[in-house]
């Protein structure tokens, strides 16, 4: 990520209760590519995962999820089902292609009485 001239877009992931907290970082890199760094995790999943993703082109980013090189080396890294962090480098390759605005995503997961009193199905 060495050219200054384009910005850098920067996710701060708070990834839940495993409390690995970790940064993606995203530049675009030629028309259609983007370096990507992640750093910051004690997570040895994440850390495995920074070295298989580096860079992802216009074209790897809107591959269906069965076949998408993010969630395909999220795989191989061992990385949780439901691990945020696949989603945030994703995320973070379509702002630095200018393909999305920059918006935080957010979950809230709790157990509420309010919404407990009506059933599902």
């Amino acid at each position: 990520m060495t050219d200054t001239k384009t910005n850098i877009v920067c996710t701060k992931v708070d990834p839940g209760i495993c409390g690995f907290t970790c940064v993606v970082k995203a530049q675009k890199n030629g028309a259609r590519a983007v370096a990507i760094e992640i750093s910051g995790s004690e997570c040895k999943q994440i850390q495995k995962l920074s070295g298989l993703v580096q860079k992802m082109s216009l074209v790897e980013l809107f591959k269906p999820i069965t076949v998408n090189p993010v969630m395909i080396a999220a795989q191989s890294a061992g990385c949780h089902t439901t691990c945020t962090i696949p989603l945030a480098i994703l995320k973070s390759v379509e702002v630095a292609l200018a393909m999305a605005l920059p918006k935080d995503v957010k979950l809230n997961v709790s157990i509420d009485e309010n919404c407990a009193k009506d059933t599902l199905g």
